[in-house]
């Protein structure tokens, strides 16, 4: 097999290389572009500090199950999540929590280089002083008409920027991947750094800070909570297979606990400072702090065209912007290429143009989102809205939820513990029940707000005769109660390797019999032997001669 994961060539060189890759492939478009926008969206310091608590609750616990599943197989995500699962003596289907990860890795690129073009392109536009005369109307036009309503910008930007992408992962480990992070991450944290002492300088900073680490909490709705669930999940690159692919070139001796921990913080260092950077002009120059995806295209250059240094300062911010897009997207085409390399025996360059050069052609469909296309819409919108909405709001959930319940109850415990290393006893029960019980639940939640299939869920509950409230809050926590009540019982069940107490326990839930299928399956979970005694005795009693009494004392069931 070509270029195996495990091989030397195909292992980090050291740990900050490894750190660096990571952080990079976590800090992206969600950490500069998204973040300050849900945080003006969420109310502020309220929004920011259950974020922080969601980082490090759920998205770290999933992020050290994804390193883990990557470092124990030493291959490209189907294949680790394959090997891994056979070595716990389970089903090689498990290898779709690979598949998942590389086949949404694949598109999410597929518009998000899109997306990353339109920094480079208002990157270039403010440094040539070309923003400089913008108005509210104007700056919306711009982004619309001028840049978006050209086939041929949008285009061009994003070709650009997969032979950028292409360009790097082609080169290799060492020579691609190590190299461009080693001089891209310091360079993007100096440029920020260097926008949040400017910005705090020059800008409304105490009223950014008030707004940023003042918590109102009487303003968080459920809604708030669901968004901060969601963008600490998918801000740190989770369940996209590209931590799953990086994990698969550390070395052993590594402690995964401690490397996540380090990506989570940094991560969520890079998204507060760049809140820091962006609140205090915001308020400096009137904007709308609310102002939702469209504050960096749309909002920032106006302030950018009214501060003195703006074309510097607006130039930077852009640049940062495209900096840190590219150490994202050079791991989301690393999944793929790895898959090609080591199942198809394909060259790494050859894996890297022929990757790339598909996702590029997929991504021409998000281009014409833009414009050609700007007006054919089906199911959630344009093309580029619906590639979007299946791979962050149905994939990324359901690929987080069977990481953490794969390796919190199906994978051998004594391989568990081997791969994570550096912490204490008690930590990693802390850690494994985090992962096997609340991940899974917040992951659930946000599986159904995002995905509208708690519709789904709340016709089965209407169907088995309880109430459902109009309340939409009440009615997410119903609907994500209801699914842990039915899926529990099938996990345990499934878990001793018994199919048909797991469709019991759904058929009980449905029926409104939940207990029972509680029961049974906590039996067979801690005690099978007393239902193997039981189905033995039952067998017996069957196989024995009747009584001619026997056939005239029917049971009351």
């Amino acid at each position: 097999m070509a270029g195996a994961a495990g091989s030397p060539e195909k292992t980090w060189s050291s740990r900050t290389a490894f750190i660096l890759a990571a952080v990079g492939s976590a800090v992206g478009l969600g950490n500069i572009w998204k973040f300050p926008y849900e945080v003006g969206a969420g109310g502020g310091g309220a929004f920011v500090l259950i974020y922080l608590v969601f980082v490090f609750a759920i998205g770290l616990p999933v992020m050290i199950a994804e390193l883990l599943v990557g470092r124990r197989g030493h291959a490209a995500p189907p294949i680790a999540a394959e090997t891994v699962a056979a070595g716990s003596q389970r089903h090689k289907s498990w290898a779709w929590l690979g598949w998942i990860g590389v086949i949404g890795a694949f598109f999410v690129l597929s518009f998000y280089s899109v997306i990353a073009g339109f920094s480079l392109s208002y990157m270039v536009e403010t440094l040539t002083g070309r923003l400089g005369d913008l108005t509210p109307e104007a700056s919306v036009k711009h982004f619309t008409d001028d840049i978006g309503g050209s086939f041929a910008i949008v285009f061009g930007w994003h070709t650009l920027f997969m032979v950028l992408t292409v360009f790097i992962v082609a080169r290799g480990i060492k020579g691609g991947l190590e190299q461009a992070v080693t001089y891209l991450m310091p360079a993007l944290f100096v440029l920020l750094v260097g926008m949040v002492i400017y910005s705090l300088s020059v800008g409304e900073a105490g009223q950014a800070l008030r707004f940023l680490f003042q918590p109102r909490l009487a303003d968080l709705t459920t809604d708030n909570i669901l968004q901060a669930l969601g963008q600490a999940f998918f801000s740190l690159s989770l369940a996209l297979g590209a931590i799953m692919t990086y994990g698969a070139y550390v070395p052993r001796d590594y402690s995964l606990p401690r490397s996540a921990f380090i990506i989570a913080a940094a991560d969520t260092g890079v998204a507060i400072l760049a809140g820091l950077a962006i609140f205090p002009l915001v308020f400096q120059y009137g904007l709308e702090a609310n102002a939702g995806p469209g504050l960096v295209f749309i909002t920032l250059p106006l302030a950018f065209a009214e501060m003195p240094g703006g074309v510097i300062v607006g130039g930077a911010f852009f640049l940062l912007l495209s900096i840190a897009a590219l150490t994202s997207a050079i791991s989301l085409l690393e999944p793929t290429v790895s898959w090609l390399e080591e199942k198809r025996g394909i060259a790494r360059a050859k894996a890297a143009v022929w990757g790339g050069l598909a996702i590029y052609l997929v991504g021409i469909g998000s281009v014409m989102s833009f414009n050609v296309w700007s007006d054919v819409t089906f199911w959630r919108g344009t093309v580029l809205d619906n590639i979007d909405f299946i791979t962050n709001n149905v994939m990324m959930p359901l690929g987080g939820l069977g990481i953490a319940v794969f390796v919190a109850w199906f994978m051998n415990p004594e391989a568990v513990r081997s791969e994570v290393t550096g912490i204490s006893d008690r930590l990693y029960k802390a850690w494994l029940n985090l992962l096997g019980f609340v991940c899974p639940v917040a992951l659930a939640a946000i599986f159904f707000s995002v995905s509208g299939a708690d519709r789904l869920v709340l016709r089965i509950v209407d169907l088995a005769g309880y109430g459902v409230s109009d309340d939409p809050g009440e009615r997410l926590l119903h609907a994500t109660i209801v699914f842990i009540v039915m899926i529990m019982p099938s996990l345990l069940a499934a878990r001793r390797r018994h199919p048909q107490l797991a469709l019991l326990a759904f058929v009980n839930v449905v029926a409104g019999w939940q207990p029972v299928g509680w029961l049974f399956c906590l039996v067979w979970a801690h005690r099978p032997d007393l239902l193997i005694a039981t189905r033995r005795a039952m067998g017996a009693r069957a196989d024995a001669p009747q009584s001619p009494g026997d056939e005239h004392s029917g049971s009351a069931g």
